[in-house]
């Protein structure tokens, strides 16, 4: 197959299949997406760093073993990037900051070493909020990152370049980070799927760190089957990271089933009020279309989920400080504004804060799993709008001007379950009039993904493709 327009629309399940029939060749994907990479980067920024004569080899090497019949699996010489935290041995690795301009790490992080030894093919280094500490993905060092849908507006953060490349076809899948939203937010706004699942489920080991105690690093992808899939390279227990789960990873894919009968779904009524109309709209017909596809949806109460991002704001704040300590004494003038705003409201919040915050996501974590006893899934939006316009000063901006609060607008939806460190995958539901994406969360009990990839892989076959912006 020569037509790279037409090796750009497989998905990586579709893709897999190619390879493993031999009827399409790592080289030729390869080829195909760094095509496309160079055809847009100038204007979306989603890399940092693209690794194009790397990926070249590793195509070559994993065709000859795919000839020779040593197929690994579902990501052998599919080509996918990795949000700019990812240690990469002998790979510029940034964190999206000038601090790190050059610096190269000597070893791998466990999420890329295992995307690796499956067959994965590395493209390159995506773009992010500096240190994954914002919500828009503006980056006043390796440039601001566009959303495909609409190069007035942000991708969403912290991972926007890992969702602007999956949504301009500029990889297979990608890895994100999530911290108060970093995965979901990105999928939300450009529209793909971004899993963040249970916390332990995945090593952040080599991952640079924004709150060690929130941070995730998952997968952002086409479809709920493809973050499935990697979803399973990914996972399991690292002798490296000590708060890795021992807990045996399942085989997601077997519970993508197309069916939701007998699923109860209740959806967070304390997170369905300040919608815009176009979220509003979509997502009662989101929870129409599960309905109609056997499921019992009903409201339920998680009464304090509200405090959650206030909670996760004052854990954040601390943990971040705590990492850049060293760097915010001696090169504060390094960081980005808004970033160095942030630490050094990091550095000056009480332990006494902190200490609270982290007593009170078990109460959290409580109200969902009694919300959980009477259903299979909880459901909420993504964000309570699409995604905003962005200024020449990096600001989150409503159609008419006004400055955005993320916080009321994005974060509180997402962040309690980064509390709570429950699996929340965020699907799109349809686009808005502008042709705007728009999303919901599917959130499930502690290391059940395998239901969350259900219902939103039921979902999502219900709901069909939704049209590609039009770069």
């Amino acid at each position: 197959m020569s037509n790279h327009a037409e090796i750009l629309n497989f998905d990586v399940a579709a893709l897999a299949e190619k390879i493993r029939a031999k009827d399409l060749s790592p080289v030729e994907i390869t080829e195909a997406y760094l095509e496309r990479i160079d055809a847009h980067q100038g204007r979306l920024l989603a890399y940092i760093t693209v690794t194009a004569d790397d990926a070249r080899d590793a195509a070559r090497k994993a065709e000859a073993e795919i000839m020779a019949g040593n197929w690994r699996g579902p990501f052998h010489g599919i080509p996918i990037a990795l949000k700019d935290l990812c240690n990469t041995r002998g790979v510029l690795t940034t964190g999206g900051s000038k601090i790190l301009g050059d610096f190269v790490p000597n070893f791998d992080c466990t999420v890329w070493a295992r995307l690796r030894e499956a067959g994965a093919i590395l493209l390159g280094k995506l773009n992010l909020h500096e240190f994954a500490s914002g919500a828009t993905n503006t980056n006043p060092h390796w440039g601001t990152c566009r959303n495909p849908h609409d190069l007035e507006r942000i991708p969403g953060g912290s991972s926007g370049g890992s969702a602007a490349a999956i949504v301009a076809k500029m990889a297979a899948a990608t890895i994100g980070t999530d911290t108060g939203g970093s995965i979901r937010i990105p999928a939300a706004f450009c529209g793909c799927v971004g899993m963040k699942q249970t916390w332990g489920r995945v090593s952040r080991f080599g991952v640079m760190p924004l709150a060690d105690s929130l941070d995730h690093a998952g997968p952002i992808t086409r479809t709920v089957r493809d973050a499935a899939l990697m979803l399973e390279v990914i996972a399991g227990h690292d002798p490296h990271d000590s708060t890795s789960s021992n807990d045996p990873v399942p085989d997601y894919a077997q519970a993508l089933t197309g069916d939701m009968k007998g699923v109860r779904v209740g959806f967070i009524k304390e997170l369905i009020t300040g919608l815009s109309d176009e979220v509003a709209h979509s997502f009662n017909g989101a929870l129409r279309q599960m309905r109609i596809l056997g499921a019992d949806v009903d409201e339920v109460a998680v009464p304090h989920i509200e405090t959650a991002s206030i909670i996760a704001t004052s854990i954040m704040l601390a943990e971040a400080a705590e990492y850049h300590e060293q760097w915010m004494r001696t090169r504060a003038h390094d960081y980005g504004a808004d970033v160095r705003r942030m630490l050094e409201a990091g550095m000056m919040t009480p332990a006494i804060y902190y200490v609270r915050a982290q007593r009170s996501r078990a109460a959290i974590l409580a109200e969902t799993l009694k919300a959980l006893d009477h259903f299979t899934v909880l459901a909420a939006p993504t964000a309570a709008i699409p995604a905003p316009r962005i200024d020449v000063g990096g600001r989150a901006l409503s159609d008419n001007g006004h400055q955005i609060d993320m916080v009321a607008s994005v974060l509180r939806f997402t962040a309690p379950f980064n509390v709570t460190g429950q699996p929340a995958l965020a699907i799109p539901t349809g686009l808005a009039p502008n042709g705007l994406p728009l999303s919901m969360q599917i959130i499930g009990k502690p290391f059940d993904e395998a239901t969350v990839f259900r219902v939103a892989d039921a979902y999502e076959r219900a709901r069909g493709p939704l049209a590609e912006p039009k770069l």
